[in-house]
This record gives structure tokens, sequence and C-alpha cells, in this order.
């Protein structure tokens, strides 16, 4: 019975990902946690390589679209993957299952779900602002940062934060996103969040399995519901009031975000 929760569960994160285009670890996590009693580093490391295979999907349709600024995805990367791999390097060292390793990744976990509530209510305040289109000529200008050090140091706090508690490459990437590259529009925003996030949690995910943090049996549960989950999500977009969605999402995850804080 509890086998079918889980699919059931990974098809309801799959809907939501295909509806909103957000959602994966910042409710998958806590849903492990809350709903299923899973050990935090053990749904941490098995929701870092659901992401990573879902969102390889994603990226693999982007970029057959051809609107992923690599140029981004690479910046990104360049901060995200070593401080991935710092952080994989700290938890080898004190171990996963330590109870004070185990009372960080709850807490920076629900700070990062807060952080991702207001992300999602920034977006669906100040969503529509955002250019529609961007020329080719565009591009180059369009994919300029304010500064180089900016998306580098955001990467790497990123990587930070995604490989302690598989949260923070959604919502609080796109808004981030939106704010260092204003020119471009949210398709392409979208698309390079996913592009370089799948790097990030495969690297943090095989990390963590190398620690014994991932269930495989679950992981395959879980995917088994969210990939036609994703599928029908993806087909309803256009027919669901996707900022009432973002909106409730945003009070369920500052909920369960408050509760690991002040727990």
């Amino acid at each position: 019975m509890q086998d079918f929760g889980f699919v059931f569960a990974g098809f309801f994160v799959g809907l939501v990902v295909g509806l909103t285009g957000v959602g994966g670890g910042s409710l998958m996590t806590p849903i492990l946690i809350f709903f299923f009693g899973v050990k935090p580093y053990m749904a941490v490391g098995t929701d870092l390589l659901f992401a990573a295979f879902t969102k390889a999907g994603g990226t693999f349709s982007f970029a057959r679209q051809r609107i992923v600024p690599w140029r981004v995805v690479i910046a990104l990367c360049a901060g995200s993957i070593p401080a991935a791999g710092v952080t994989l390097w700290v938890l080898h060292n004190m171990g996963p299952s330590d109870p004070a390793v185990q009372k960080v990744m709850t807490l920076t976990l629900g700070v990062a779900l807060l952080l991702t509530a207001s992300a999602m209510l920034f977006k669906v305040i100040r969503g529509k602002q955002a250019p529609v289109v961007l020329a080719e000529e565009n591009l180059f200008e369009a994919t300029q940062p304010r500064h180089w050090a900016l998306p580098v140091l955001f990467g790497a706090a990123i990587g930070i934060l995604v490989t302690l508690t598989s949260v923070g490459a959604g919502a609080i990437g796109v808004t981030v996103l939106m704010i260092l590259y204003p020119q471009l529009p949210l398709s392409r925003i979208v698309a390079a969040d996913i592009a370089y996030a799948v790097p990030l949690t495969m690297v943090a995910g095989l990390g963590h399995a190398s620690l014994g943090s991932v269930d495989w049996s679950l992981l395959g549960l879980l995917l088994t519901g969210s990939l036609p989950g994703i599928w029908l999500g993806s087909r309803l977009m256009h027919k669901t009031p996707e900022r009432v969605i973002r909106s409730i999402l945003s009070v369920l995850l500052a909920w369960a975000g408050s509760k690991l804080v002040f727990a």
C-alpha cells in the first residue's frame, strides 16, 4: 500500500511541475519527510536523483527548441558544481546520518522552503513583466549579467543549498535569474534554470548515493508516477489558473518551511 502512495506522490509532484514548471524538490522532499517518515538525509539524496532524471527530459525538449541560453548555464555551473563538491566533502567527513548534520539539513530545508514560497509569490506578482520574445541578434546582450561574478556566486549559493536540501534550483533560481538577466524572456530563463539544474542535481545525487543516502527502490516508484504526471500536466498547462496554483503552493511551502524551522 505504501508503494502505491509513493507512486501517487510522484504523480502529484510531476503533475504540479508540468502545470507550473516548479515544485519538484520543494514539494517532494517535505512530502517524503512529513507524510512517509523518510529520514531527511535519505529524502534529500533520493529527491536529487529524482530531479536530475525528470529535468533531463525537460532540458532535452528545450534544447530541441533552441531556447537554452548555454552561456548562462555555463556561468551558473561554474559556481554550483564546485560548491556541490565541497558540500559533499563536508557531508562525507561528518556523515549524513549524524544527528547534528540532520538538524542542519532540516533547518536549511525549512529556510529554503520559506525562500521558495517567497519567490513563488514574487513570480505571481511580477511574472508578467518579463519580455515575451527576443531577437537572436540581441541574445548576447541579454545574456550579459550585471556583473560577471554574480551568476557564479549565485550558482555557488544554490549549489550548497541544493546539495543540502534538494531545494533551491526551481522557484528561487528562476526569480534570481529574472533579476540578473532582465532582458531574457521567461521561457529562456526557465530553460536555463532547468538545464543547469541537471548537472548540479546529478553530481549532488550521485554524491549522496556514494554516502548511502539514496533509496533506489523508492526512486523507481517516484519516477513511475512522475513521468505520466509531467506528461499530463504539460498538456493541461494552458487550461489551468497558474497564478492560483502558484499562490496555493506558496502557502503550503511556507507552512512546511515554518514547521521545519520552528520544530
